[in-house]
């Protein structure tokens, strides 16, 4: 694995920049979207965790293939979806990536190799490992890097799969998204062991804890970790330490924490903390960061005009690939 990493030329910087506020700016939207009640169903917003998405996933290659939570909206437009196609699919519409049949919850799209978005918690984890044992199988060099709350560690599907990984060896980056608060309960009155590199270590992996509010800090340990899985030297897990600043799901009346904890969090936002950044190194001013914000307004409102010009399902072709038999569709 390298040393000391060379630092990013200003059009990689000014990109987490750009990535950061196109997660931001479609979560606000859809929030906003969610109260005309153009969105329904279940909404798990990612804000406040953009740099975790983007600094992790600037390290992966194209073709690497990734799993995600229900909160995955980030995740999947930074893998390759087009926001025109998640919004549409958030509307229910048909020309979404799931056809409007999953929602938020369940984004999906081959093409890009982003296997979901998944509702059960930890239900990603043994998918990943069977996409990672496949490419091993193969033998190709991709990986699987599969993104899983703290929650999800005090599941049974998680040893399982940390269990496999590492007894097979397979090319996995397990990261790790800690906000402290799973659904609504704390870490440390839902789990024992609070460390959680040290369940990972439990299994003979490679762990590492990383400041998930640092955008820089999250591709730099990412970027190892991806050179030390691809090499061949097994699976690796992420500790990603971050915090959402909004409630669990827009249903959630948010009764178990302070209001003073999460505005103690917002003063650690990691875009106008990045932003500050890359002003004072000199790599953008304030006439591009205005001219960004803008590049990224445009983007959200032609896929909500997207959304929104969309159609949905015909009744005859509902039962498609839910039923099978003689006359089905």
């Amino acid at each position: 694995m390298n040393g000391q990493p060379s630092p990013p030329s200003p059009a990689f910087a000014v990109g987490l920049l750009r990535d950061m506020l196109r997660i931001r700016r479609l979560e606000e939207r859809a929030a906003e979207l969610y109260g005309q009640q153009k969105i329904r169903g279940f909404l798990h917003l990612y804000i406040g965790e953009e740099a975790v998405a983007v600094g992790a996933l600037r390290a992966l290659a194209a073709d690497d293939a990734l799993v995600a939570t229900y909160r995955e909206h980030g995740h999947a437009l930074l893998k390759g979806v087009p926001m025109d196609a998640i919004m549409a699919e958030m509307f229910g519409r048909q020309e979404g990536c799931s056809r409007g049949r999953g929602g938020s919850m369940h984004l999906f799209d081959a093409a890009t190799r982003f296997f979901g978005g998944n509702a059960i918690v930890g239900g990603g984890l043994p998918l990943a490992a069977g996409l990672a044992l496949a490419e091993r199988l193969q033998g190709g060099k991709r990986l699987v890097a599969c993104f899983f709350g703290e929650g999800a560690m005090a599941e049974g599907a998680f040893h399982e799969t940390m269990n496999l990984a590492a007894l097979w060896q397979l090319p996995m980056l397990f990261c790790c998204e800690n906000n402290l608060y799973a659904m609504g309960t704390a870490l440390v009155r839902s789990q024992s062991q609070t460390d959680l590199c040290a369940k990972a270590s439990a299994y003979k992996m490679q762990a590492q804890a990383v400041d998930g509010m640092d955008v820089l800090a999250v591709h730099e340990a990412s970027r190892r970790a991806v050179e030390w899985v691809r090499s061949g030297a097994g699976p690796y897990f992420l500790e990603f330490r971050t915090y959402r600043f909004r409630a669990h799901s827009m249903f959630d009346p948010e009764l178990y924490r302070d209001k003073a904890e999460v505005e103690r969090w917002k003063l650690r936002d990691p875009i106008p903390a990045y932003r500050a950044q890359l002003l004072a190194e000199g790599m953008l001013d304030e006439g591009a960061a205005g001219a960004l914000l803008a590049e990224v307004e445009r983007e959200v409102e032609a896929a909500v005009a997207y959304a929104e010009a969309g159609t949905l399902e015909p009744v005859e072709t509902l039962a498609r690939d839910v039923y099978t038999g003689e006359g089905a569709p």
